[in-house]
């Protein structure tokens, strides 16, 4: 009798186990379907209002291109490039903007520290801070944009946030597998900052944009 009382508690353990297994992967994935219909669906503002500097995360393509375009459509005096890496240049970045580069240089600054999304924030806040910026537009890619709006607006609560999403050429086309899972990594990214675990996950995981 008592090893039945136990085999059936056991049972009872491992189906209460099994639920809760089933039921945060079902929460996962309705909220990896609305993350998905957040990043097909984004936008810039329109029009896109002026800000006080605009910072691209470097990590995918066209980020910088449009980030040029931003500067030279004077939505903002100066542009951060965030994620350099040490030993680069800005004609690393922008072999296909020579004209842009040459007339804006002087405006643009190359941040050679950050490798991480959680390291992007530091840096355009530390940047932010030196130039008493308000308002930033942030540049990058639309798959990529929540977790750099939670990581910048955390370390600077009091200034304007305005995304610019950038669509990969990847992701223009039909989702793949690939695409997927690419998805499906950044959104889980995604939410280990918003239960306040970024700085260990940039850690851990080098959550790179």
């Amino acid at each position: 009798m008592p090893r039945r009382r136990h085999r059936r508690r056991r049972f009872s353990l491992l189906r209460l186990l099994a639920q809760a297994v089933l039921g945060l992967a079902g929460l996962w994935l309705a909220g990896f379907v609305m993350f998905l219909v957040a990043v097909f669906t984004a936008e810039p503002p329109n029009p896109l209002p002026p800000a006080d500097g605009i910072v691209a995360l470097t990590g995918g393509d066209n980020r910088i291109s449009a980030a040029l375009a931003l500067l030279a459509e004077h939505q903002a005096p100066l542009l951060l490039i965030s994620g350099a890496g040490r030993g680069t240049y800005l004609g690393d970045f922008t072999a296909d903007d020579a004209a842009a580069i040459t007339r804006y240089a002087s405006a643009i600054t190359l941040g050679h520290m950050a490798g991480t999304t959680h390291g992007n924030a530091l840096e355009a806040a530390a940047w932010a801070r030196a130039h008493g910026m308000r308002s930033l537009i942030i540049v990058t890619a639309d798959y990529h944009m929540p977790r750099a709006m939670q990581e910048i607006s955390h370390e600077l609560p009091d200034v304007t946030l305005i995304p610019d999403p950038v669509r990969p050429p990847a992701m223009r086309k039909m989702v793949s597998l690939q695409t997927l899972r690419l998805l499906a990594g950044e959104y889980t990214k995604y939410l280990t900052v918003r239960v306040g675990l970024g700085r260990l996950a940039a850690g851990l995981l080098n959550t790179e944009s």
